[in-house]
């Protein structure tokens, strides 16, 4: 997604046996303690990052940002290491290609289509996952609808304006029902360093399928590799059937 996120670090103690180091009871039970305060000021302390650390990363030329921890189980990170966000004033999204007819959204006109909520896990080529994240949109085979597809189309490919990223689906996945242009995340509408204001979210798929800071759809006669996939990444992305992975189906 330019992907979401950068998997943890193996927590310090972890031996290879699977053991690990001893822990005392006082340790433990400081450990508990710990953790419930932490989860109390959870919601202090992630406004706090989205003010000051999460609006850094937007301005990081070196990336390195991005390996800071964000709420949700999620990482900041974009493969161009800085991205000049959008608003209600300047976003657009271009529906192009092989369709009868070309058209525009503003945010307001995105905002007016019906929208689908789904709640399924979000799962990285990398191996992190988060589970139950809400995301709500139009469904993409609704824009394709208005533009009109024409005979000869057989994929979309979708483009993104940090200048860099890309992705594809065939003209068949593109149509499913928990494939969306998604304006939310996690409830509330999505933010720049998550992909916003729009982002593409394709549900079962590993989530660099789901382009981030998306601006132009456009209906092709076959798949073109995105960014990812240039790069190794398999080209039909179905999480726990491709890229060598077993992990668990997202739908």
């Amino acid at each position: 997604m330019t992907k979401d996120a950068i998997p943890a670090r193996p927590a310090d103690g972890d031996g290879e046996d699977g053991r690990g180091t001893p822990v005392g009871r006082r340790v433990v039970l400081g450990m508990l303690g710990a953790g419930a305060a932490g989860v109390a000021a959870a919601p202090f302390l992630q406004r706090a990052y989205d003010n000051t650390l999460g609006a850094a990363a937007q301005k990081d030329p070196t990336g390195l940002s991005g390996l800071l921890p964000a709420g949700g189980g999620f990482r900041y990170y974009s493969v161009t290491g800085s991205v000049p966000p959008k608003d209600e004033r300047t976003y657009r999204l271009t529906i192009d290609g092989l369709v009868r007819q070309r058209v525009t959204y503003r945010l307001d006109d995105l905002r007016r289509l019906p929208q689908t909520r789904l709640v399924r896990d979000v799962q990285c080529v990398t191996g992190w996952r988060v589970p139950g994240t809400p995301f709500e949109g139009v469904r993409l085979a609704d824009l394709l609808d208005d533009a009109g597809v024409r005979p000869q189309a057989k994929a979309v490919r979708f483009t993104c304006f940090d200048g860099a990223y890309s992705e594809s689906l065939t003209l068949e996945q593109a149509r499913r029902s928990d494939v969306l242009v998604a304006l939310r995340m996690q409830d509330k509408p999505i933010g720049h360093a998550h992909g916003g204001p729009v982002r593409l979210y394709v549900a079962p798929m590993y989530f660099y399928k789901s382009a981030k800071w998306l601006s132009t759809i456009t209906v092709t006669e076959r798949v073109e590799p995105g960014y990812w996939e240039d790069r190794g990444y398999d080209v039909d992305a179905w999480v726990g059937k491709s890229n060598g992975r077993d992990d668990a189906p997202t739908t």
